[in-house]
C-alpha cells in the first residue's frame, strides 16, 4: 500500500504546486512509482509537467463527476515511473456539480482506491482554498504536507488550515496526519527567513522538515519549459533541495513502501545530469500527527 500525500495551503504563492511537481519528480527519479493528481482548477501542475490544460481530454473533473475512472485519466509524466492525472479548464465546475451528492467528500478516495496499490506515492496538488476539492484530497490522503513561504505573513491562515485538518480527521478521515511543514522560497541571506524558520520550529517542532527549499531562479524557470527542475537544471540548488526532501519523505514512510533496498540518499551527478543514488540505513521516522 502506497502513501497518499496531499499538498495544501490555502495561501497562494507558497510553492504548493512547485512542490507537487518537483517532489514527485524526485521520488520518481529515486525509482519510486509516483502518481501526481492535479486537483487545482488553475492546472498549473499539469502545464508545469508539459501538458496543455485546454487540450486535456480526460482530467480530474471527469473522475470527480464519474465520467472516467482514474485509470482512464492517467497519462505518463516526463520522468520514468512518474504519472499524472491532469487537470483541465472544466475542473472549476466540479465543486458545483458534486455538492448535492451523497458522500461527496469521499469521491476522490473511492476513485483512487483501484490504483492505490500500484504506486509507492500518490501526491495530490490541492487548490489554494479550503473548499470541497481540498476536503476531498484530505479525506483521501494519509497525510498533508504544508508548504510555508519564509516571509512575514508565513503563519497567516495556518490556523484555519489546521482547523480544517482537525475537522476532516474527526468526521471523515481519522488517520489523517501532518506529513510535515516545508519552508519554501528561503533566502539564507535574510534575517527574516531565519526568524520565520525559528517561529515555525517553535510551533511545529519536529514536524518541520530539515530540508528547506531555497529561493532559486531555476525552480521559477522550469514550469515555463513544462519540466520539473530536475530536467531543467539537474545540478541547481533547487533540484538538490527537492531530492533532499524526497529522501526525508522516503525515510519517514518505510511502513508504506514495499520491501526493497535501503533508503536512497538522492543527489545529482553534474557530469551526466543524472540522479546518483547512495544507500544508507533508514533514519528514524518523525511523528506525523497534528
Amino acid at each position: 500500500m502506497g502513501k497518499i500525500i496531499a499538498i495544501s495551503n490555502q495561501k497562494g504563492g507558497v510553492g504548493k504546486t512547485t512542490t507537487a511537481i518537483n517532489l514527485s519528480a524526485s521520488l520518481a527519479a529515486g525509482e519510486y512509482q509516483t502518481l501526481v493528481v492535479d486537483l487545482d482548477p488553475q492546472a498549473n501542475c499539469t502545464s508545469g509537467l508539459g501538458l496543455e490544460p485546454r487540450r486535456v481530454s480526460e482530467s480530474t473533473y471527469d473522475v470527480l463527476v464519474g465520467e472516467k475512472t482514474v485509470e482512464g485519466a492517467i497519462v505518463s509524466g516526463p520522468i520514468p515511473r512518474m504519472s499524472l492525472v491532469p487537470s483541465g479548464i472544466n475542473l472549476v465546475a466540479a465543486e458545483i456539480e458534486i455538492i448535492g451528492l451523497n458522500h461527496r467528500e469521499q469521491i476522490l478516495a473511492r476513485a483512487l482506491a483501484p490504483v492505490h496499490d500500484r504506486y509507492d506515492f500518490i501526491i495530490i496538488d490541492c487548490p489554494p482554498s479550503l473548499g470541497l476539492l481540498t476536503v476531498n484530497a484530505l479525506t483521501a490522503a494519509h497525510s498533508v504536507l504544508i508548504p510555508v513561504q519564509a516571509e512575514y505573513f508565513a503563519l497567516e491562515g495556518l490556523g484555519q488550515l489546521l482547523n480544517t485538518i482537525r475537522i476532516v480527521r474527526r468526521k471523515l478521515n481519522r488517520s489523517l496526519a501532518i506529513e510535515g511543514v516545508l519552508l519554501t522560497l528561503f533566502d539564507t541571506r535574510l534575517r527574516l527567513s531565519n526568524q520565520v524558520a525559528a517561529e515555525l520550529k517553535r510551533y511545529f517542532g519536529s514536524r518541520v522538515f530539515s530540508t528547506v527549499v531555497q529561493r532559486n531562479v531555476k525552480i521559477a524557470e522550469a514550469p515555463s519549459f513544462g519540466k520539473p527542475v530536475l530536467l531543467h537544471d539537474a545540478n541547481c540548488i533547487g533540484a538538490r533541495n527537492y531530492l533532499s526532501l524526497a529522501s526525508e519523505i522516503v525515510a519517514n514512510n518505510q511502513k508504506f513502501l514495499k520491501p526493497r533496498a535501503p533508503v536512497p540518499n538522492m543527489s545529482m551527478d553534474a557530469s551526466t545530469n543524472n540522479v546518483r543514488l547512495s544507500f544508507s540505513k533508514p533514519t528514524q521516522s518523525r511523528n506525523s500527527s497534528a
